[in-house]
């Protein structure tokens, strides 16, 4: 069983991802005009974002979010059973994708879909993606944080470089039909984002609806939702369960970087991540 399914030269995960259908995903999938793309690299806040659209979808009414789990609700496009719930679901689709943006269906960008893009302090993203990764079979695991680190800054992790991601979907932010959020904004002030999130989609919520919103997607909810915390993940994928929500905090890598490796992540950063307004970055 090799480590990834390499595509392009990025690295996928082995299970619940073929090379054909992410080809065909690039190149075949039409995106309707109604569509909603929620978009991330991996492990910076992709389910919780999902949790939020699809409770102001009901108004904060919480029965779809505890009745259907997250995956069926917002399927991946790369993924085998995403793309194939998607190019078969009628009408408006909620869709997720952790595609970096030069394989991102082609059909996105002559149509009025709409993406939110997630970004997230890849210090955290790295800390957060070693715990995750390292209790599955989809991915090479690490032997330590030490190891994922230098995985990380090279790009060899699940869906390569977070550099070049989060480079590329950037060149997207001045569009009308693209939101960008931060996972450190959404958790300063989680009642703000969702108006503002709102307000793109055009969708009107009541106060009490906002109130459910905000309850239903809070980390606790989510933490003892079985169909959003990826317990219901098959043996096969995760044989000592998987705990999606581990802390939902900010920061955590603080509790993990050695002072070399603080220094080392500071000096890559600012150097792949040069010419960006000052301020982009919240975590900065």
């Amino acid at each position: 069983m090799s480590d990834y399914l390499w595509f392009e030269g990025i690295p996928f995960p082995i299970i619940k991802y073929e090379k054909e259908i992410i080809e065909k995903s690039c190149d075949k999938f039409v995106f309707r005009d109604e569509d909603i793309v929620i978009l991330a690299y991996p492990k910076s806040g992709t389910n919780w974002m999902k949790e939020i659209v699809c409770l102001i979808q009901n108004k904060g009414d919480p029965s779809w979010i505890q009745s259907v789990p997250i995956w069926d609700r917002s399927p991946s496009i790369e993924s085998q059973r995403g793309y194939q719930l998607l190019i078969n679901k009628e009408g408006p689709r909620l869709i997720s994708s952790h595609l970096p943006f030069h394989f991102f269906p082609k059909s996105f960008f002559s149509s009025k879909a709409k993406i939110i893009y997630v970004i997230r302090n890849p210090r955290d993203v790295l800390v957060s993606g070693y715990f995750f990764w390292r209790k599955t079979k989809y991915v090479k695991i690490p032997e330590s944080l030490t190891t994922y680190f230098e995985w990380f800054i090279k790009g060899n992790v699940a869906y390569g470089s977070w550099f070049e991601h989060t480079r590329a979907w950037l060149s997207m932010r001045k569009r009308d039909n693209f939101l960008l959020l931060s996972y450190e904004d959404i958790k300063k002030d989680t009642k703000s984002t969702i108006k503002k999130i709102c307000d793109f989609l055009g969708k009107k919520l009541e106060p009490n609806e906002l109130d459910m919103v905000l309850k239903y997607s809070s980390f606790q909810a989510m933490k003892e939702n079985k169909m959003s915390n990826f317990s219901l993940t098959t043996k096969y994928g995760a044989p000592n369960g998987l705990d999606l929500l581990r802390k939902g905090i900010t920061g955590d890598w603080k509790n993990h970087f050695t002072v070399a490796q603080a220094e080392a992540f500071d000096k890559v950063f600012q150097e792949k991540m040069a010419g960006f307004p000052p301020g982009l970055f919240p975590w900065e």
